[in-house]
């Protein structure tokens, strides 16, 4: 069993103890863009319920949750920021030796 520490990086943002350039929220899912970006583009999509990584969003969230999450990340990148046609890429670590370096599941959204 996986535990969620309520002291990481992006459980703080959620709880507005740490500002971020907000993208996109609503009640499931917040996107904001990364601090250190390696493209052009680089956001960050989290899901607004405690799961440690990809592995354990699948467990906890509901089926529902999982469509919804996935189904806005489309909903970002096509109908927000307009990528559809140039592209996109999305990237997600499960696991620190998988180079995870924030323990709550989060999916990179980056283009150039």
């Amino acid at each position: 069993m996986k535990i969620y520490k309520d002291d990481n990086v992006f459980a703080k943002i959620l709880r507005n103890e740490i500002p971020c350039k907000k993208v996109y929220e609503d009640d499931l899912v917040l996107c904001f863009h990364d601090i250190n970006p390696e493209a052009k583009i680089h956001l960050l999509i989290i899901p607004k319920i405690k799961c440690v990584d990809f592995s354990d969003f699948i467990s906890c969230a509901t089926p529902l949750q999982v469509s919804l999450f996935f189904t806005t990340i489309k909903k970002i990148a096509e109908d927000i920021l307009n990528l559809k046609e140039s592209g996109y890429k999305l990237k997600t670590n499960n696991g620190k030796n998988a180079g995870q370096e924030v323990f709550h599941f989060h999916v990179h959204l980056t283009s150039n």
